[in-house]
């Protein structure tokens, strides 16, 4: 026994904040190490594979089958000894004593430290929009648009006046990125699709499905071309496009926007927030401890190794940092994906252990494969980076079939990947989703509004 604690005291500790795709890649490098004893933070007990977020939302999957237990899923890492795993919340960062508080009040001190805490909502100093407008980032997130759109539609069928009922029906999307076109997708389609033949008094295929973004195109990121696709097959799906319009207000009655100069409005009870993103508060303790230098939107500007500028011990990565890649056209920034996180989980986590031996630490650069995403049924957009063929891209059916079958490749665990696959081919042939089950009508009016969610998406529509 004493021999073990010796050979643990010995070892660099190395605390991990978050367990998002960044951090979860980190630890897996980090605890086959036996240099290293690691100690992982996160404020909740599960890894979520966030691009299928919006399905559970949207009630086509449950939620167990987009995550998992991170106990469960670093089971062998915890066997090999070296990895603890803290349920806890870090509520400030002491760089000079490199000691973390957690909610506790209690310290944990450690000798490396990665920071992965990733970002939350950004509502451009209209915070007070949050009660009405909640964004999509965790599994509440979830739960919360799930009971505002099914409680929508259940208002709509008790409403005795036409007009209300008519703003039961109205649904907005705040936000033409990936976030905000897959929202816009999955809601026409229930509203077409699945809930037709499941009331009496009204026609769920009069549902308007509208997605507000300020600039002329959606899905930004992607080549022109691609974003006329996709705002194609929205249309054809039956979405709205108010492209080139500024909302200035959202409030419980709807939402307040100007179209081409002109003011107006668009009653509405479920307004979904898909616009803004903002980083993490601990970025914020970092500036105050650590002296780190914040971008506009709170991410911490990292050195290109990932470390901050004099503190080559703490490291941050994911959505928190404002990590660039070399280019020929000179330093670009990293966009916030999951991919990116995972490449810079993995060369934290080697760098760390070169420190450690004594090596220099390498630059981060980026492997851009590409982006995707889903628009609905057999709608899909993909931008592909090859290294023979250059930029490949492609949309409709078979970008459908590419983007399904990436995303049931990544997700963790097997038991997940055949759950979501029974699930949407059952959702393919039959058009329906049993995962609509609410445990309370939140989403009901007179109901009090959800509290400001923690998350973040892509851009949006504000002024």
């Amino acid at each position: 026994m004493q021999e073990r604690n010796a050979a643990a005291a010995a070892r660099a500790k190395v605390v991990v904040i978050g367990c998002g795709f960044g951090g979860l890649e980190a630890v897996r490098a980090l605890a086959r190490s036996p240099a290293v004893e690691v100690t992982l933070v996160d404020r909740t007990n599960h890894h979520l594979f966030q691009p299928l977020l919006y399905q559970v939302a949207t009630a086509d999957v449950s939620a167990p089958a987009v995550s998992g237990p991170i106990r469960h899923i670093l089971r062998r890492e915890m066997k090999r000894g070296r990895l603890t795993v803290l349920r806890a919340e870090v509520r400030d960062i002491d760089a000079r004593a490199h000691t973390l508080t957690l909610d506790d009040g209690s310290p944990l001190p450690y000798d490396h430290l990665i920071v992965a805490a990733g970002a939350t909502h950004s509502y451009f100093g209209h915070d007070e929009w949050a009660r009405f407008a909640p964004g999509l980032k965790t599994l509440a997130d979830a739960f919360e648009i799930r009971a505002r759109i099914i409680g929508a539609f259940e208002q709509a069928e008790r409403c005795q006046d036409e007009a209300e009922r008519r703003a039961q029906l109205n649904f907005v999307i705040i936000g033409g990125g990936p976030t905000g076109v897959e929202l816009a997708g999955a809601l026409a389609e229930i509203a077409r699709h699945t809930l037709p033949e499941e009331f009496r008094r009204i026609d769920s295929r009069q549902a308007r499905v509208v997605l507000m973004e300020g600039s002329p195109r959606v899905l930004g990121a992607f080549d022109e071309s691609l974003s006329a696709s996709a705002a194609r097959q929205l249309q054809k799906l039956g979405v709205e496009l108010h492209l080139g319009c500024q909302v200035v207000g959202i409030d419980a009655g709807g939402v307040d926007y100007r179209s081409a100069g002109e003011p107006k409005r668009l009653a509405a009870r479920t307004v979904l927030w898909a616009a803004g993103v903002a980083a993490s508060p601990l970025g914020r303790a970092l500036a105050a401890s650590a002296g780190a230098t914040l971008d506009r939107a709170g991410r911490v500007q990292v050195q290109p190794d990932l470390t901050l500028a004099g503190h080559p011990e703490i490291q941050v990565i994911g959505d928190l940092a404002a990590a660039t890649t070399p280019s020929p056209q000179g330093p670009k920034p990293v966009p916030g994906v999951s991919p990116a996180a995972k490449q810079m989980g993995r060369l934290a986590a080697a760098n760390l252990l070169r420190r450690l031996r004594g090596e220099a630490a390498q630059a981060f650069r980026y492997a851009d494969y590409g982006s995707l995403s889903t628009l609905g049924r057999n709608a899909a957009v993909v931008q592909l980076e090859t290294p023979l063929l250059g930029r490949v891209h492609f949309s409709g059916y078979p970008a459908w079939l590419f983007w399904l079958f990436a995303h049931v490749y990544f997700l963790i665990g097997f038991r997940n990947r055949l759950v979501v696959l029974i699930d949407w081919a059952w959702s393919y042939w039959t058009f329906a989703r049993h995962a609509r089950v609410v445990a309370q009508p939140q989403g009901l009016p007179g109901a009090p509004p959800a509290a400001p969610a923690q998350a973040g998406a892509s851009s949006g529509a504000v002024r």
